[in-house]
């Protein structure tokens, strides 16, 4: 823990200040978690044996509360891991057809809205970690997005969730709005221009 906590130094403050920001910086690394035996085989999505091939695999994934702080954080202080848990998202679409929402125990839990392993890969790819398949990850976004999930054919058809059709259906449309736009910025990178002005439109 001394050496996670050490990848940030801080200065000034009394003691309690600087006692609260490690705490902080501790709960921020304590998931997602690996989840793996030691020879690198995991239970995927398919409820399958695999074997992680350069990558770590990991479980707990709470994406709707992570991507806008810590998965962002994650992406200055511990590179190499944020890189796993991109290749874990994209052996989870490969194995149970979707990107994880909020993934637990190689389950997928649904329990908040939203699509926001798609910010999290964005963001990283924009920084320069580029250690996964950029064009799977392309397909996977565009996957769920195009799904008939949670109020996503209506947010199609006509730009917005209604509340006579789905529950949450503000926070629905914001959602997907922001995770459109990132889908779209991460096509303007790959040359696709054809998904970029697709979701630029949404």
């Amino acid at each position: 823990w001394n050496k996670e906590l050490g990848k940030i130094t801080i200065k000034g403050g009394t003691d309690d200040h600087q006692t609260a920001f490690y705490s902080a910086l501790y709960h921020t690394m304590v998931s997602p978690n690996i989840y793996t035996d030691v020879n690198g085989e995991y239970r995927g999505t398919d409820l399958k044996v695999h074997k992680a091939e350069n990558f770590t695999n990991y479980s707990v994934f709470s994406l709707w509360d992570t991507h806008r702080a810590q998965n962002p954080l994650q992406t200055i202080i511990n590179r190499k891991r944020t890189g796993d848990w991109i290749n874990t998202f994209l052996v989870q679409y490969k194995y149970g057809g979707m990107l994880p929402v909020w993934e637990l125990s190689g389950n997928e839990t649904f329990c908040m809205i939203g699509y926001h392993a798609v910010p999290v890969i964005v963001d990283a790819y924009q920084k320069g970690i580029r250690n996964f398949d950029a064009a799977l990850a392309l397909k996977a976004m565009t996957s769920y997005a195009e799904s008939n999930r949670y109020g996503l054919e209506q947010y199609r058809q006509q730009g917005f969730v209604g509340n006579d059709f789905d529950h949450e259906s503000a926070s629905k449309t914001v959602e997907y709005a922001y995770d459109d736009w990132c889908i779209s910025q991460f096509a303007k990178w790959q040359g696709n221009e054809a998904v970029y002005q697709q979701y630029q439109q949404r």
